[in-house]
């Protein structure tokens, strides 16, 4: 029985790192997120002041203007490339902590089952020896009719 309680034991160590690779995988998840809302954010300005140009193709814009509009769409696409780093960053972080989980969750599962395998070898043992013992008691008992009744026969 201490084994079975040793590995009970185990079971709630492994159920905890579990639980904290559970807690770390949903917070990976949530950056990745955040990360990728970024990106769609910053994809959108540049839809946005392509649409605002494209709109005013017709109409005269200083030089000044225009050379703004260019470092301002430049300084939006380093942005967008800083964030795809990021959000692949976040996907890998993301998925290190899914196969952390996985891990986990089956080092939980495969000590339940030595635990289910030992409990069922524990009972099949008591059973074996509840047998044996009724076994004997019943042979002891034949024994002491067949041999009680030829000593009185005698």
């Amino acid at each position: 029985m201490s084994s079975l309680n040793a590995l009970n034991v185990a079971i709630e160590a492994a159920e905890r790192k579990r639980d904290a690779a559970r807690t770390t995988m949903q917070e990976r998840q949530r950056a990745q997120q955040a990360a990728q809302a970024q990106m769609d954010q910053l994809q959108g300005y540049v839809l946005e002041m392509q649409a605002r140009w494209g709109a005013q193709e017709g109409l005269a814009v200083q030089p000044e203007v225009m050379h703004h509009q260019y470092q301002f769409m430049e300084r939006l696409q380093h942005a967008i490339g800083l964030q795809t780093r990021v959000v692949a960053d976040q996907d890998i972080r993301l998925e290190t902590a899914r196969q952390a989980l996985l891990a986990a969750e089956l080092r939980v599962t495969s000590l339940q089952k030595v635990v289910q395998a030992r409990s069922r070898d524990v009972a099949l043992a008591q059973m074996r020896r509840e047998q044996k013992d009724t076994d004997e008691r019943a042979t002891m008992a034949f024994f002491r009719r067949s041999f009680g009744l030829q000593l009185q026969e005698a």
